[in-house]
């Protein structure tokens, strides 16, 4: 029985984080086409040190997922700046995002995720540097 201990403790941890991350995906063509039409916002929620280690996507309003957690300041501007359009988040590999747009959804705000950075660098979508203007 101890055997199995870990082993169960580790099943129960991946089952349950997938279900806390749980937020509508987008790919990232289609995330693009919604932005440049004015339809949706795109959100970078990781950190600006990972911002400049490898640069942001080029639509991308930069909004790290510790504000979020804390005191919202950052989120609450721009969700009231942005009322009534799609959000649609990434972060490096798509567990921030899917954990914030979960948690947007449950507000009431319509949220998607596109998963990581790497899936918009692998679509061939347009990036920057992090301290560009957009």
């Amino acid at each position: 029985m101890k055997k199995f201990l870990p082993a169960f403790a580790l099943l129960l941890a991946l089952v349950s984080r997938s279900f806390a991350a749980e937020a509508p995906k987008i790919a990232p063509q289609d995330a693009a086409k919604l932005v440049a039409e004015g339809k949706a916002v795109l959100v970078d929620c990781r950190e600006a040190s990972e911002w400049a280690d490898t640069g942001v996507a080029t639509p991308a309003t930069l909004l790290p997922k510790t504000d979020f957690d804390g005191d919202k300041k950052l989120w609450k501007e721009f969700l009231a700046k942005h009322q009534g359009k799609q959000v649609i988040l990434y972060c490096r590999s798509g567990g921030r995002a899917g954990t914030v747009a979960a948690a947007l959804n449950k507000q009431g705000v319509k949220a998607s995720s596109v998963g990581g950075f790497k899936d918009w660098t692998a679509a061939g979508l347009p990036t920057r540097k992090a301290d560009e203007k957009k």
